[in-house]
């Protein structure tokens, strides 16, 4: 069993600036303890011919072409414009 001391606990809470009672840290090294050995159980599990994961969901991008579509009459956009010309919407100087 792995042991994670009070000593250890208060070191990471003041690292944080967390304030810990003696009971918290009591708890804390016991219930840290018990998670360190169970994620090294995890050294046991035989994954021969196992690929890595990169992500828990396929990623497949799905591309299609693109290519140009008018979805406004430009007639109707400038005429909806406060400003225009030349054909084109004018906007207030930024600078």
């Amino acid at each position: 069993m792995t042991t994670f001391s009070k000593d250890d606990v208060k070191y990471f809470a003041d690292f944080v600036r967390i304030g810990l009672s003696e009971e918290d840290k009591e708890n804390f090294s016991a219930q840290i303890a018990d998670l360190i050995e169970s994620v090294s159980n995890l050294k046991e599990v035989d994954v021969t011919g196992v690929e890595p994961m990169t992500h828990p969901v396929p990623m497949i991008n799905i591309l299609r072409e693109d290519q140009p579509k008018d979805i406004l009459d430009r007639e109707k956009m400038l005429a909806s414009a406060e400003d225009q010309e030349d054909g084109l919407i004018k906007v207030p100087d930024i600078l």
